[in-house]
């Protein structure tokens, strides 16, 4: 693993399965996990990474020491947590408001 700058994390994928195993990820998330990197070209917002996780069961304890291993500071991982929360909200009202306004 390597910090490539200051807003950019990488890590092998080695390294990267060796955290969701030890973390307890099935052998078929983590596939499901990389063939979804794969499809975005090996990259991912820091938001994307823990909505895919938390989406694949991991808890945010687990998830937390996976970004840890990735070399993020806590600060930026309660940030991270932040804007899931924040990007859950806003499509729970998002669906809302859908849901209730028609234009005819």
């Amino acid at each position: 693993m390597r910090v490539a700058n200051n807003d950019s994390f990488t890590i092998s994928r080695t390294d990267l399965r060796k955290a969701l195993v030890s973390m307890g990820m099935e052998e078929k998330s983590i596939l499901l996990l990389f063939n979804l990197l794969n499809k975005a070209h090996r990259h991912i917002n820091a938001i994307g990474f823990v909505t895919t996780l938390e989406r694949m069961g991991m808890n945010r304890e687990k998830s937390v020491r996976v970004l840890r291993r990735m070399g993020m500071d806590d600060v930026i991982i309660a940030n991270v947590f932040r804007m899931v929360d924040e990007s859950k909200i806003d499509a729970e009202i998002g669906k809302i408001y859908n849901a209730s306004v028609d234009f005819a």
